[in-house]
């Protein structure tokens, strides 16, 4: 995956979070990738990021 899509794959999946706010967020991952076909090998990193993401949306709202 290139850089600048790369990018725009972790912009788009932060703003998903956002409006969605999974209660699983590897199951939410693996669909985002099948969704619009995402190279594997990403998984966990972005898993990781809706992780993170979650967070700062639970700490914000205390």
């Amino acid at each position: 995956m290139a850089k600048r899509s790369h990018n725009e794959v972790q912009e788009s999946l932060r703003e998903l979070t956002r409006i969605f706010r999974p209660k699983d967020p590897r199951k939410f991952v693996k669909d985002y990738i099948r969704k619009y076909r995402i190279t594997g090998g990403y998984e966990d990193e972005l898993t990781m990021l809706v992780e993170r993401e979650l967070l700062k949306l639970n700490s914000s709202a205390s």
